[in-house]
C-alpha cells in the first residue's frame, strides 16, 4: 500500500490536486496556442513548438526544465553538471542577483529537509535551453533568414533603408513606455521594446542576454504580434494615409548585378560590426547566409542554410523558449503589460514607417506610396504583403510588393542594429 500511494502521489494528477494551480492555467496557455498555431495558423513554424515546449516544461513531476540551473540570468554552472544546491547559493541568488522568492522557495525547503545533498538531474530542456542561452539558436535562425532573402530591392531604392531605419521608432517608444511605466528596469525594458521590431530570433537573442527571466512571455507576444501584422497593420496605415496617397504609382525598380548582390552582405557586415559591435553576431550571420545565396559557389550551403539547418534551428528555438514559461514567470502582471507593450510596439513601428514616406514625399520629385513604409517592421515577407493588399485595394493595378520588400529586408538589418544598441547601453 505504501509503494502504491507514493506512486500516486509522484502522479502529476496528484501534485494538480494538491493545489498546483498554476501548472493547470499554463497547461491551458498552451493548448490555446496550439489551437491559434494549427487551426488559426498563427505563425505555425515557430508557435507550435513553442506552445509544445510550454506544455512539456509545464508537466507537474516531469523535470524537464529546472528555472534554478539559469536564475538570475546567468548559467549555473556550479549546479549544472549535479553540484550541490546549498543555503549559501539560493542566500546568493536571493541577495545579490535578486531572484524571485517563489523560485526559490521551493529549493530552500528542499535543502532544509533533506538528509542527503540536493542535486539537479538534468532535463532535455536543460540542455537545449544552453543554445538559447548562449546565443547560438538565434544566430542561426539569422543565417538561415539571410539565404532566403533577396536585397536586390534596398540596393535599387537606398532610400528604403531609410524606412526600415524609421520603422524602429516603436522598439525605442515602447522602451520609454516601459521605463515611465515603473514597473521594468533598463534591460527589461530594452527586451520589451525590441518587440517593435516585429524580428522574434532578435526579441530572442536580446531578452536572453538582458531579461532571461522574461523569455517566455517575450518570445510568445512576439511571434503573435507577427502573425497578427496582417490584423494590426491596415488600420493604422489608413488612418495616416490619404485615398489619393494610396494611389501612388511606383515605377518598376532597376535590375541589381549580381557583383553588387555579393558585394553588400561583406560591406554591410563589416561597416555595421564596426559601428555596433553588440549587432556583430545577427548581422555576420544574416549577411553570411545571404553570401551563400548570391555567389552562387556554395549552393549546397545555401540549400542546407535555408532548409535543414533552418528546420532544425527552428525546432530547438521553438521549444527551448517555451520552456522559459513556467507558471511562476508566466502568470503575472508583468506579462499581461508585456502583451500590451507588444501591441504599442507593433504600432509605432508601423507609424514611423508610414510617417517618414509621407514626408519624404514633401522633398522627391517622384513620389514613393507611403504603404510602403509600413514594411519597416522586419516581419519578412509578411509586412510586405501587407502594403502589397493595401495598395491594390485602393487602385488595382498597383503593384507594391517588391517596393515594399526594400524596407522589409532593412528592417531586418534595422532590428539588429537596435538591439546592438541597446545591449551595448544596458547589457
Amino acid at each position: 500500500m505504501e509503494a502504491i500511494m507514493s506512486f500516486v502521489q509522484d502522479t502529476g494528477f496528484y501534485q494538480i490536486a494538491s493545489g498546483n494551480w498554476q501548472a493547470l492555467a499554463m497547461l491551458v496557455i498552451s493548448f490555446i496556442l496550439l489551437y491559434l498555431a494549427i487551426v488559426k495558423k498563427f505563425e505555425p513554424l515557430l508557435l507550435v513548438p513553442i506552445a509544445f515546449g510550454m506544455l512539456m516544461t509545464n508537466l507537474p513531476g516531469a523535470g524537464m526544465y529546472h528555472e534554478l540551473l539559469f536564475a538570475g540570468g546567468h548559467v549555473n554552472w556550479g549546479i549544472f553538471g549535479g553540484g550541490e544546491i546549498t543555503v549559501e547559493f539560493l542566500d546568493h541568488l536571493a541577495n545579490d542577483l535578486k531572484v524571485a522568492e517563489n523560485v526559490l522557495a521551493p529549493w530552500y525547503q528542499a535543502v532544509q529537509t533533506a538528509t542527503e545533498p540536493v542535486t539537479i538531474t538534468l532535463g532535455l530542456l536543460d540542455v537545449l535551453y544552453l543554445g538559447v542561452k548562449l546565443g547560438i539558436y538565434p544566430c542561426l535562425i539569422f543565417m538561415g533568414v539571410g539565404a532566403m532573402t533577396d536585397f536586390g530591392p534596398l540596393i535599387a531604392n537606398p532610400k528604403s533603408l531609410l524606412l526600415g531605419a524609421a520603422a524602429q521608432v516603436g522598439i525605442f517608444m515602447t522602451f520609454v513606455g516601459c521605463k515611465l511605466s515603473g514597473f521594468f528596469n533598463d534591460a527589461q525594458a530594452s527586451s520589451i521594446g525590441i518587440i517593435g521590431g516585429a524580428d522574434g530570433p532578435t526579441a530572442i537573442f536580446v531578452t536572453s542576454k538582458l531579461a532571461p527571466e522574461l523569455l517566455g512571455p517575450i518570445a510568445v507576444a512576439a511571434y503573435s504580434y507577427m502573425a497578427l501584422v496582417p490584423v494590426i497593420q491596415p488600420p493604422i496605415m489608413r488612418l495616416l494615409t490619404s485615398e489619393k496617397e494610396r494611389k501612388i504609382v511606383m515605377r518598376p525598380l532597376r535590375e541589381v548585378s549580381k557583383r553588387e548582390k555579393i558585394i553588400f552582405p561583406i560591406v554591410v557586415t563589416v561597416f555595421v560590426a564596426m559601428l555596433v559591435p553588440s549587432a556583430g553576431p545577427l548581422i555576420a550571420c544574416l549577411m553570411l547566409g545571404n553570401l551563400f545565396k548570391e555567389c552562387g559557389v556554395v549552393d549546397r550551403l545555401s540549400k542546407t542554410a535555408q532548409n535543414e539547418l533552418m528546420n532544425i534551428v527552428t525546432i530547438f528555438l521553438g521549444i527551448s523558449v517555451g520552456a522559459t514559461a513556467t507558471g511562476t514567470t508566466f502568470l503575472s502582471l508583468q506579462t499581461l503589460l508585456i502583451m500590451c507593450m507588444g501591441v504599442v510596439a507593433f504600432g509605432f513601428g508601423t507609424a514611423g514607417g508610414v510617417l517618414l514616406a509621407k514626408l519624404m514625399n514633401l522633398f522627391l520629385k517622384e513620389k514613393i506610396n507611403p504603404l510602403i513604409g509600413s514594411a519597416g517592421v522586419s516581419a519578412v515577407p509578411m509586412a510586405a504583403r501587407v502594403s502589397q493588399v493595401e495598395g491594390q485595394k485602393a487602385n488595382p493595378s498597383n503593384f507594391l510588393l517588391m517596393h515594399a520588400m526594400g524596407p522589409n529586408v532593412a528592417g531586418v538589418i534595422g532590428s539588429a542594429i537596435a538591439a546592438g544598441v541597446l545591449m551595448a547601453l544596458f547589457g
